[in-house]
Formats: C-alpha cells, structure tokens, sequence
C-alpha cells in the first residue's frame, strides 16, 4: 500500500484506484463507530466519503481528491469570508440530523451527558474540510458524539482561535481573515467553556497548545 498522509493519530493509505483505507496507530482503536456515523450523515444527505469496510483499526473509504479548505485559502482559490460560510453551513447542515442509536454522548466536565440531540462532529475546521469540484467534502469523524449544537459550534471556534493565536505560524494569516467572519456567521457561543474542558481533556493536545488554550478562548469573547 502507497502512504498517501499521516495525521496525529492515523495514517492513509491508497489501497486500490478510488479508495484509501485510514489506520490508526493505536492498533486497539476500532474504526466501526466511526463508520457507523459517517453513513448516518451520509444517508441525510450530509457530504462525507463514501464508507465500504472497516476491520479494526481499518476504514476503507472513497478518495476525495482535492485540496483542504484552508489549502484553498492559502492558494486564493476560496476567499475566507467564503469559507466562513461555507464552514458555518456545513455546522448547521449537521446539527438537523439526529444521531443514529447507539451514538455516545459528549460529557460535561462532571462526567454527565451534555445535554442535547444533534450529531457533532467535535474537529470540525479547515483541515478536516476537502473541497471538490462537487462542493465541500468533511472528514476524519473520530470525535463524534451527540450533544448540543453550540458546543461544535465553540469547538470549531476554538481551534481556530488557536491558530490566530500562533500555533501554526504558516496558516496564522489566513485564520485571522477566517475568524471574524466565521464568528458572525455561527453567532453566540454559550457553550464555550465546555469547549475549552472539551479541547483540554484531548490526549492528543501538545503542552504548548494547551498553554496557549486560555488565550484562545479569550479570542471568543464572554
């Protein structure tokens, strides 16, 4: 198998023309809950690759060829008030769709469900987002869980508070154009502080970014 990316947690492989088989590391992690409501979406009609199998570790999926959202920023190919929009829809479009049974609930700080009943996604931002001639494309569904909608809509905020915040030095500038309107476009964020113990509790956040959480967050307003 030919690599074709690696993320934090997962590596992507070209496993036949038109498919890719994604594995993540952890040899214990099982990519069936990820599957499971990947095709839940899809059947509302929410724009995802197309699954056929899972093994384990293992999903294998549609290739979607094209480049992430920010890629497209950066190349001038999408304007980011565009992507705003884009980025804000995509949220919208998702929190419609109930969760399929089964579907585990986001928890609050004190261990109880979040209160709420849409599908979230949980690292919905511009890398997580591949644009196609056929519109936009959203990926790597790891993080999903039900819940309130406001807390995906904080979460996505925060991350790119993150990288205004200089966490990516190369995608800095195109984030800040983002940010403003991408805020507009979402409204209010109540749930910003379950966002903030959502994002710090990820066992794959750097202690740099983790220091950097507070100032973010502070880039989202009260």
């Amino acid at each position: 198998m030919r690599l074709l990316a690696s993320g934090r947690d997962a590596d992507v492989f070209e496993v036949e023309v038109g498919r890719v088989l994604r594995r993540y590391r952890d040899e214990h992690q099982d990519a069936t809950a990820e599957a499971v409501v990947m095709r839940h979406v899809a059947t509302a009609g929410y724009p995802v690759p197309t699954v056929y199998d899972t093994d384990g570790p293992d999903i294998v999926m549609d290739r979607v060829d094209g480049p992430t959202m920010m890629e497209a920023i950066l190349d001038g190919s999408l304007s980011p008030a565009a992507a705003a929009e884009m980025l804000a829809d995509l949220l919208h479009r998702l929190h419609a769709i109930a969760p399929p049974p089964g579907l585990g609930p986001v928890e609050r700080v004190d261990g109880e469900p979040a209160a709420g009943d849409a599908v979230l996604h949980l690292d919905l931002h511009p890398l997580n987002v591949l644009i196609t001639p056929g519109g936009p494309v959203v990926i790597d569904w790891c993080n999903a869980r039900s819940g309130p909608p406001g807390l995906d809509r904080a979460v996505s905020a925060l991350i790119l508070a993150q990288v205004v915040n200089g966490e990516f030095v190369d995608m800095g500038a195109a984030a800040r154009e983002l940010f403003d309107p991408f805020l507009a476009a979402v409204g209010p964020l109540p749930e910003r502080d379950l966002a903030v113990a959502y994002r710090s509790a990820d066992p794959n956040m750097t202690a740099d970014e983790l220091d950097r959480l507070t100032q973010a967050a502070a880039l989202l307003g009260g």
